[in-house]
């Protein structure tokens, strides 16, 4: 088995804010495996600033990986524990080399184009007029779960964008998410938790910056808002770590980005934890190009859980690569009409 690796830059169709700045382009890589006149491709992606492997030896590592293909999956799975995007690079790599169509990873309805995934509508950060923009194209575009990101902005222009929304939408009409990625300070965290509980928010991601265990305990114990953990599971590498932490802040819902958290096997393993400790969950996608977006996609739908995922980041980029993945009436589908084109 031959194994290569190829970086490729995503370009935004326009800034994306987060509270953590502003992107215009998205660094990834893609791994190739070729054997016996088969190919396999999966995708490693980062997030500059976030990710656990964001590390100046990651291509170094990733030359590694494909020096020693040879050892098997297994073993390069254990040995990768610290760069969780090439484990799912490699985990899709091998599934992709494995199947019948190289994008066809987990056959299921959904890649049949039988059944959809629901999933939410991301609103990023900006201007005023611009988030309330994107909310009303969202909610046009057939959406009933809209996420905000928040924190950028003035709390209490937020705060006015969401009055506005629960002023002509209600709770049955459309389930409203937000996102904070740490923006909070512990001192008023839990007063804007109960202003932002008065429009009946689904959940809050991530209000506090990740790493203070107690504080975020305290929180999630007297929150008037649900709370979700996302940036707090990055580099939490074994089952006995994972463990402690939920049981520790016994969060509300957990939020897998199997790209930060350990490709699907350490995605696997934080669900299998949570739900014995009766913690709910949902996937979402870090900005991937289509190659890796339809790898997570496709096996989300095998997970069979109903809540809308954080599947809708497909159409961000210039350069993306046309693949079957379409959103429709804020469901992802797979049109078996549309073809891939992956040229690299």
């Amino acid at each position: 088995m031959k194994a290569t690796f190829n970086k490729y830059i995503l370009n935004f169709k326009r800034p994306s804010g987060t509270s953590r700045g502003v992107m215009t382009t998205k660094e990834t890589w893609f791994i190739k495996l070729e054997s016996e006149h088969k190919l396999g491709v999966g995708e490693c992606g980062i997030l500059r600033g976030l990710s656990i492997d964001d590390r100046p030896d990651y291509e170094d590592k990733l030359q590694w990986t494909c020096e020693n293909i040879n050892l098997g999956l297994k073993v390069l799975l254990n040995a990768l524990e610290e760069f969780p995007s090439i484990q799912l690079g490699l985990e899709t790599a091998f599934k992709s080399l494995a199947s019948l169509d190289q994008f066809q990873l987990f056959p299921s309805a959904f890649t049949k184009d039988f059944d959809s995934i629901p999933i939410n509508g991301l609103v990023w950060m900006g201007n005023e007029d611009f988030m309330r923009a994107q909310i009303k194209d969202k909610i046009n575009s057939g959406f009933d779960c809209i996420k905000l990101k928040i924190g950028a902005i003035d709390f209490h222009a937020e705060l006015d964008i969401l009055k506005s929304i629960r002023k002509e939408f209600s709770v049955s009409d459309i389930e409203l998410r937000v996102d904070a990625n740490g923006a909070f300070s512990p001192n008023d965290a839990l007063e804007k938790l109960k202003q932002l509980s008065e429009y009946q928010l689904h959940s809050i991601e991530q209000p506090i910056k990740p790493g203070q265990f107690e504080v975020m305990a305290e929180l999630c114990e007297v929150t008037p808002l649900p709370i979700a953990l996302d940036e707090e599971l990055i580099g939490i590498f074994s089952i006995e770590d994972k463990q402690k932490l939920l049981k520790t802040i016994k969060p509300h819902y957990i939020i897998l980005k199997p790209s930060l958290v350990g490709g699907f096997a350490g995605s696997q393993q934080w669900i299998d934890i949570a739900e014995d400790l009766n913690i709910k969950w949902w996937i979402t996608s870090a900005l991937e190009s289509n190659i890796g977006l339809n790898a997570i996609a496709q096996w989300t739908y095998t997970l069979k859980n109903t809540m809308p995922q954080g599947l809708g980041t497909g159409s961000l980029f210039t350069n993306n690569f046309d693949s079957p993945l379409m959103v429709k009436n804020g469901t992802l589908h797979y049109d078996k009409n549309e073809n891939w084109n992956f040229n690299l």
